[in-house]
């Protein structure tokens, strides 16, 4: 007698729903995935391996810093493009110390950097996602753009450090003479987010600065937060900081309560 399984002639209901595979529907976890026997459904096993090779490509995938800087230039913003200490991608993966700092080359270009001090830094660095700054940072900066100019804050040139990790941001800040810094980066992938953007800001960027000493809004991409509404809050942190003169710990996003409390920021963020 054959057997159905071993032979690949499998009955119509041989997948076994879980009961909780409504919830799924509402959620990207891997909940109530089901069983085929003793395992996981044949559709489910490939849908782990294409989230982990989407996960694996994100990290990998070369950042076109020159299609950025061209993106962002268009936006009305002038660019500079840097790089870290790192000099190529394993190392900046093995090394992350390598990506906090600025080449060489980069400090000197900064160092010639003669413009008034500014109310802010932009930093686009591609972090351990390209994708997701391939895909979020432009649409993210033409929110915040808005923004820049309703607050009245001074902007120097956005720079677009390659293979850069979120603390390149101080030093960076600290040559522009900047009173705070923001750094858009590409965050860790998950397995059903290989394109989120992370971003982060720092009140007095310098070399040395902690990560408690940061704010951090994550997940901006189109299934978790909204362009403009990640624009929103960033304004928000941002005027804080300034007025306060601190970030990280000491400083709780408070700015949902304009919401809840029925008062909607002057500019749209649906």
């Amino acid at each position: 007698m054959s057997d159905p399984v071993a032979d690949g002639d499998l009955p119509a209901d041989f997948v076994i729903e879980d009961a909780w595979r409504r919830l799924a529907g509402v959620t990207p976890a891997r909940i109530a995935l089901g069983r085929a026997g003793t395992g996981l459904p044949t559709r489910e096993v490939l849908r782990f391996a294409l989230a982990h090779a989407q996960a694996r490509d994100a990290v990998h995938m070369p950042f076109d810093s020159a299609r950025m800087a061209g993106e962002i230039a268009a936006l009305g913003f002038e660019t500079i493009e840097v790089s870290s200490a790192a000099p190529a991608r394993d190392a900046y993966l093995r090394r992350p110390d390598l990506g906090r700092r600025l080449s060489d080359e980069s400090r000197a270009l900064l160092g010639t950097w003669t413009g008034e001090p500014v109310d802010v830094a932009i930093v686009v660095a591609d972090g351990l996602s390209s994708t997701a700054i391939h895909a979020q940072a432009v649409p993210f900066l033409a929110a915040f753009k808005a923004r820049i100019a309703e607050a009245g804050w001074s902007v120097g040139p956005v720079c677009i450090a390659n293979q850069a990790r979120v603390a390149l941001g101080d030093e960076v800040g600290e040559r522009m003479k900047a009173s705070a810094c923001v750094v858009l980066i590409g965050e860790r992938p998950g397995l059903s987010s290989p394109d989120s953007l992370g971003l982060y800001l720092t009140f007095a960027p310098r070399a040395g600065r902690s990560d408690a000493e940061r704010n951090c809004i994550s997940n901006v991409r189109g299934e978790g937060l909204s362009h403009a509404h990640a624009a929103f809050k960033l304004a928000w942190l941002l005027k804080q900081a300034l007025a306060r003169r601190l970030t990280g710990v000491h400083l709780k996003d408070e700015s949902d309560l304009l919401l809840v409390g029925g008062k909607p920021p002057p500019a749209q963020i649906g």
